[in-house]
Protein backbone atom coordinates (compact mmCIF):
# COMPACT_ATOMS: atom_id res chain seq x y z
CA UNK A 1 0.00 0.00 0.00
CA UNK A 2 2.47 2.74 0.55
CA UNK A 3 4.61 1.90 -2.32
CA UNK A 4 1.32 2.43 -4.44
CA UNK A 5 0.85 5.81 -2.07
CA UNK A 6 4.86 7.04 -3.07
CA UNK A 7 3.75 5.85 -6.85
CA UNK A 8 0.80 8.01 -7.04
CA UNK A 9 2.33 10.80 -5.14
CA UNK A 10 5.38 10.98 -7.70
CA UNK A 11 3.26 10.68 -10.68
CA UNK A 12 0.97 13.64 -9.20
CA UNK A 13 4.42 16.15 -8.83
CA UNK A 14 5.04 15.17 -12.38
CA UNK A 15 1.89 15.83 -13.37
CA UNK A 16 1.68 19.17 -11.66
CA UNK A 17 4.82 19.89 -12.75
CA UNK A 18 4.32 19.35 -16.48
CA UNK A 19 0.95 21.89 -15.83
CA UNK A 20 3.87 24.23 -14.11
CA UNK A 21 5.92 23.72 -17.16
CA UNK A 22 3.19 24.40 -19.83
CA UNK A 23 1.22 26.89 -17.79
CA UNK A 24 -1.77 24.78 -18.11
CA UNK A 25 -5.30 25.41 -16.13
CA UNK A 26 -6.47 22.20 -16.17
CA UNK A 27 -4.82 18.93 -16.83
CA UNK A 28 -6.96 14.85 -17.19
CA UNK A 29 -4.79 12.06 -17.83
CA UNK A 30 -5.92 8.42 -17.66
CA UNK A 31 -3.32 5.98 -17.03
CA UNK A 32 -4.26 3.02 -16.83
CA UNK A 33 -7.43 2.39 -14.64
CA UNK A 34 -6.66 5.44 -12.70
CA UNK A 35 -7.57 9.00 -13.72
CA UNK A 36 -6.09 12.56 -12.75
CA UNK A 37 -7.78 15.03 -13.52
CA UNK A 38 -5.79 19.05 -11.93
CA UNK A 39 -7.26 22.44 -12.40
CA UNK A 40 -5.42 25.37 -10.97
CA UNK A 41 -6.95 27.56 -8.11
CA UNK A 42 -7.63 31.19 -8.43
CA UNK A 43 -6.52 33.46 -5.37
CA UNK A 44 -9.71 33.42 -3.83
CA UNK A 45 -11.31 30.37 -4.98
CA UNK A 46 -12.49 27.67 -2.56
CA UNK A 47 -11.18 25.27 -1.86
CA UNK A 48 -13.67 22.44 -3.42
CA UNK A 49 -13.44 18.79 -1.37
CA UNK A 50 -11.44 16.54 -3.82
CA UNK A 51 -12.40 13.12 -4.24
CA UNK A 52 -9.80 10.40 -5.89
CA UNK A 53 -10.40 9.68 -9.27
CA UNK A 54 -10.41 6.20 -10.16
CA UNK A 55 -12.18 5.43 -13.37
CA UNK A 56 -15.10 2.65 -11.96
CA UNK A 57 -18.22 2.17 -12.57
CA UNK A 58 -19.43 4.70 -9.91
CA UNK A 59 -17.69 7.38 -11.38
CA UNK A 60 -18.08 6.89 -14.84
CA UNK A 61 -20.83 8.88 -16.22
CA UNK A 62 -24.42 7.89 -17.04
CA UNK A 63 -24.70 3.87 -18.29
CA UNK A 64 -25.88 2.88 -21.05
CA UNK A 65 -28.78 0.64 -21.33
CA UNK A 66 -28.47 -2.78 -22.44
CA UNK A 67 -30.01 -2.44 -25.97
CA UNK A 68 -27.48 0.22 -26.96
CA UNK A 69 -23.71 -0.23 -28.88
CA UNK A 70 -20.98 2.17 -27.61
CA UNK A 71 -18.59 3.69 -30.83
CA UNK A 72 -15.04 4.26 -29.29
CA UNK A 73 -12.18 6.07 -30.61
CA UNK A 74 -9.65 3.81 -32.91
CA UNK A 75 -6.94 6.50 -32.23
CA UNK A 76 -6.05 9.82 -29.98
CA UNK A 77 -6.72 12.78 -31.19
CA UNK A 78 -9.30 15.52 -31.10
CA UNK A 79 -12.77 15.18 -31.76
CA UNK A 80 -14.97 17.39 -33.83
CA UNK A 81 -18.59 16.33 -34.13
CA UNK A 82 -18.31 18.14 -37.91
CA UNK A 83 -15.73 18.74 -40.79
CA UNK A 84 -15.13 22.47 -40.19
CA UNK A 85 -16.25 25.17 -37.45
CA UNK A 86 -18.84 26.60 -40.10
CA UNK A 87 -19.80 22.82 -41.37
CA UNK A 88 -23.42 21.10 -39.75
CA UNK A 89 -22.48 18.24 -37.61
CA UNK A 90 -22.06 15.10 -39.06
CA UNK A 91 -25.09 13.71 -36.51
CA UNK A 92 -27.38 14.35 -33.87
CA UNK A 93 -28.98 12.45 -31.16
CA UNK A 94 -31.93 11.21 -32.52
CA UNK A 95 -29.85 10.76 -36.22
CA UNK A 96 -30.24 7.53 -38.04
CA UNK A 97 -27.15 6.46 -39.23
CA UNK A 98 -25.98 3.20 -41.36
CA UNK A 99 -22.90 1.06 -40.97
CA UNK A 100 -20.40 3.18 -43.39
CA UNK A 101 -21.75 6.73 -42.55
CA UNK A 102 -19.29 9.04 -41.20
CA UNK A 103 -20.14 10.17 -37.45
CA UNK A 104 -17.44 12.83 -36.70
CA UNK A 105 -13.74 13.28 -37.18
CA UNK A 106 -10.58 13.28 -34.83
CA UNK A 107 -8.01 15.39 -35.51
CA UNK A 108 -4.51 13.68 -34.68
CA UNK A 109 -0.63 15.31 -36.25
CA UNK A 110 -2.93 17.27 -38.15
CA UNK A 111 -4.44 14.62 -39.97
CA UNK A 112 -8.48 14.77 -40.11
CA UNK A 113 -9.77 11.14 -39.58
CA UNK A 114 -13.12 10.41 -40.60
CA UNK A 115 -14.41 7.90 -38.08
CA UNK A 116 -17.87 5.62 -39.54
CA UNK A 117 -20.15 3.75 -37.84
CA UNK A 118 -19.62 0.06 -37.97
CA UNK A 119 -23.54 -0.18 -37.00
CA UNK A 120 -26.57 0.73 -37.80
CA UNK A 121 -29.23 2.35 -35.65
CA UNK A 122 -30.12 5.56 -34.10
CA UNK A 123 -27.76 8.05 -32.37
CA UNK A 124 -28.30 7.98 -28.47
CA UNK A 125 -25.72 9.94 -26.83
CA UNK A 126 -22.83 11.74 -27.87
CA UNK A 127 -19.97 11.40 -24.96
CA UNK A 128 -17.53 13.88 -25.71
CA UNK A 129 -17.56 17.91 -26.44
CA UNK A 130 -17.03 19.14 -29.43
CA UNK A 131 -12.84 19.86 -29.56
CA UNK A 132 -12.13 17.37 -26.69
CA UNK A 133 -9.08 15.16 -26.34
CA UNK A 134 -10.46 11.78 -26.37
CA UNK A 135 -7.78 8.56 -26.02
CA UNK A 136 -8.04 5.55 -27.86
CA UNK A 137 -10.74 3.75 -26.67
CA UNK A 138 -12.75 6.10 -25.14
CA UNK A 139 -16.35 6.08 -25.99
CA UNK A 140 -17.73 8.34 -28.68
CA UNK A 141 -21.18 7.03 -29.20
CA UNK A 142 -23.89 5.54 -28.26
CA UNK A 143 -25.93 4.12 -31.05
CA UNK A 144 -29.36 2.09 -30.27
CA UNK A 145 -31.50 -0.18 -32.56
Amino acid sequence: MDERYAQETQTLRELLELMQEHDLDTLKVTLGDAVYELSRRSEGQALAAAAPAAAGPADAGPLAPANVTKVVAPLTGVFYRASSPDAQAYVEPGDRVEAGDVICVLEAMKLFNEIQSDYAGTIVRIVPENGELVSQGEELFWIGP
